[in-house]
């Protein structure tokens, strides 16, 4: 009898790496309680493979102010470790990329710059768009907006632009001292808007009573108002208000996400997929909120155009029933690195055409904003 050959599943070879460290200004200071960022440094990474290329940018900030990781080391990460280890290698699909990389201890968001990255390479090479082999569908979604922290008078006429603008939720920044009379000011001016809080871990338990009051204001949520490590704290408060509590700072894994849905630490999960450390995290994370009955959205990091149309992509899935932070990039940068314009149009983004993430480099506008390069070769 004839020997059958078994069928060999086709693998992607990384030929090469370019790692750039990129610096956007943004148009106005974004100010939230742990400080005020002026500009987006990040690093944007490109895998290559044939014909292929696949983009990623970092979000980690500069210093450790959102979560432990800082540029410095994700960028001494990248080049020491994780790009001279894939470079040259084959993957049958990212979770193979993704198994490489899962032995090295925390660092989520220096390893999702590299997975993601593939994910829009593999797409790519399946001709494919993102959102379809991550299982997303539709044309759009619904864009939510942040807002950073400002005067009551200064909040009121944003908030009135960008609900005039059809953004379906609007986000205010919080903090002590700059929370109860703010919010209440926004909800007697517009007592009809999708209204959410984002405290950005500042508070503590003791806090508890005043974050009560935000109960009479008809919030969708407050996100991450105690520690940025905590669950146990969490679903002590969330017991004592009315209003849910959506966990975000402290959601970097299907186990701290699984004993926050036990816990009923939080009714809503704030999804980004750097934190988790890559899509194939992120997709559990979705898949488990779902079997809680808890909603998610996507959260942003004031992205480029890069890490916007990722962001887009993953918006598609189905348990995303709650606007995520994926608003206009002109809100942002004056100008973007990638050719395509992301804007919202009556608060709804289009997911950007093709395959992989479906955006172009700006190549002149991009080389004028690089700070550094390098390139990783087998």
């Amino acid at each position: 009898m004839p020997e059958i050959s078994k069928p060999t599943r086709p693998q992607l070879t990384i030929d090469r790496a370019e790692l750039r460290l990129v610096r956007l200004p943004l148009l106005n200071p974004f100010v939230i309680s742990t400080g005020t960022m002026y500009d987006r440094i990040f690093p944007l990474l490109t895998l290559y493979s044939g014909a292929h290329q696949g983009y990623a940018e970092g979000v980690m900030d500069p210093l450790p102010d959102y979560l432990g990781e800082t540029l410095p080391a994700a960028m001494a990460l990248l080049k020491d470790l994780f790009l001279p280890m894939i470079v040259g290698k084959s993957f049958e699909n990212p979770a193979a990329l993704g198994k490489l990389l899962s032995p090295w201890r925390g660092h989520q968001m220096t390893k999702a710059t590299v997975e993601m990255a593939f994910w829009d390479l593999w797409a790519k090479s399946l001709d494919l768009p993102l959102q379809t082999v991550l299982g997303g569908t539709g044309d759009a979604i619904d864009a939510g907006v942040s807002l950073g922290i400002g005067s009551i008078d200064d909040t009121l006429a944003r908030v009135a632009d960008h609900h005039s603008q059809g953004y379906k939720r609007i986000k205010l920044k919080i903090k002590p001292g700059h929370d109860i009379t703010l919010v209440r000011a926004i909800r007697e001016a517009f007592p009809d808007i999708r209204l959410s809080v984002d405290a950005n871990a500042c508070y503590t338990l003791a806090d508890a009573t005043l974050l009560r009051k935000l109960d009479d204001l008809a919030l969708d949520y407050i996100e991450q108002p105690l520690a940025w490590d905590d669950i146990r704290d969490h679903a002590i408060l969330q017991k004592r208000m009315k209003t849910p509590i959506c966990l975000d700072e402290c959601i970097n894994s299907v186990r701290a996400c699984r004993q926050a849905l036990q816990t009923d630490a939080g009714r809503v999960i704030n999804i980004k997929v750097a934190r988790a450390g890559g899509y194939y995290t992120a997709l559990q994370m979705h898949d488990l909120a779902a079997a809680f009955d808890v909603p998610v959205w996507c959260g942003g990091m004031l992205e480029s155009g890069i890490g916007r149309a990722h962001n887009i992509h993953l918006s598609t899935l189905p348990n995303f029933t709650k606007p995520g932070d994926v608003s206009s990039a002109s809100r942002y940068f004056a100008r973007d690195i990638i050719v395509e314009k992301l804007e919202a149009t009556d608060g709804r983004m289009a997911v950007p055409k093709g395959a992989g993430i479906g955006v172009t480099l700006d190549e002149n506008y991009l080389t004028e904003m690089t700070l550094s390069s390098e390139s990783f070769c087998a």
